[in-house]
């Protein structure tokens, strides 16, 4: 049996036997790609006949995982470092590395009621518990940490922040209710929003809260953090599952991928905020 199954390597190598399906395509991705990629995903499936495998948490955690030899075709990374980290350890291929989106933050409440006009309003009373992605492994904590200092209130604020382990959590935080407001990605809330409104270029605070049947949000002016850009690579040393990566970066990049990343307010390489308004 075992010498059987030794020949079976040697003739097909990591090719799935003929009439099986090929494994799932396994794509490692920050928290705050979780619906777009879902959507990205489906496309994928459809004209691959190649089924995929989604892991979302903080980008920090998904990094080290990769570098310490974490099975992963595709590294998705809400900030660019962190692939640049994973292409140093010799896990993800340099050649392969993309910019796909920029990274935009907002404040949701399931409450309108409860959402700040502006964030300096958090310092107020009432807001008790906000939450944000832990800062050390997770982009979208660090720039939402970043605005509160820039806004100078994150040390009367720092006694009541919440830190959850990735950007779907700090979500989840206030949805539960067990917070009166998050930082999130503008992407976790895009889907339910009807109307919410960016600051332009240069303001200190948002001028209005986008609202919809999911809660409420209100954009961060990009202005008060620093620029989250997103990249992702191809990782992996077998050819085969690096070129079924491949596929799926070119999707992500092409026109109807780029479609589904504006629609989950993702700022895309070549545009600006006042394109997308």
């Amino acid at each position: 049996m075992k010498a059987a199954c030794a020949l079976l390597l040697l003739l097909f190598g990591c090719r799935p036997a003929p009439g099986t399906a090929p494994e799932p395509l396994r794509v490692a991705a920050a928290a705050d790609l979780s619906l777009a990629f879902e959507e990205i995903g489906a496309l994928y499936r459809a004209e691959t006949g190649q089924s995929l495998s989604l892991s979302f948490g903080s980008t920090g955690l998904l990094a080290k995982q990769i570098s310490e030899g974490g099975p992963f075709d595709v590294f998705a990374a809400a900030n660019v470092s962190f692939v640049d980290q994973v292409i140093g350890a010799g896990r993800c291929d340099a050649s392969t590395k993309t910019m796909y989106a920029v990274g935009r933050v907002a404040l949701w409440s399931r409450d309108p009621a409860l959402l700040p006009a502006r964030i300096e309003d958090l310092k107020e009373p009432r807001f008790r518990r906000v939450a944000l992605a832990n800062p050390e492994h997770a982009p979208y904590g660090k720039a939402a940490e970043e605005a509160l200092r820039a806004a100078g209130i994150y040390e009367e604020l720092k006694p009541r922040l919440v830190y959850a382990e990735n950007v779907r959590q700090a979500w989840q935080f206030a949805e539960s209710g067990n917070v009166e407001v998050a930082f999130v990605a503008l992407s976790l809330v895009r889907s339910n929003a009807v109307g919410e409104a960016v600051a332009p270029t240069g303001a200190s605070t948002p001028q209005a809260a986008g609202q919809g049947s999911g809660g409420a949000s209100l954009v961060i002016p990009t202005e008060l953090h620093r620029r989250i850009d997103q990249a992702m690579a191809v990782c992996g040393s077998d050819p085969g599952r690096q070129a079924a990566g491949k596929r799926f970066v070119e999707l992500v990049s092409s026109d109807r991928g780029r479609a589904i990343m504006r629609r989950y307010g993702f700022l895309l390489p070549g545009e600006s905020l006042a394109e997308i308004r």
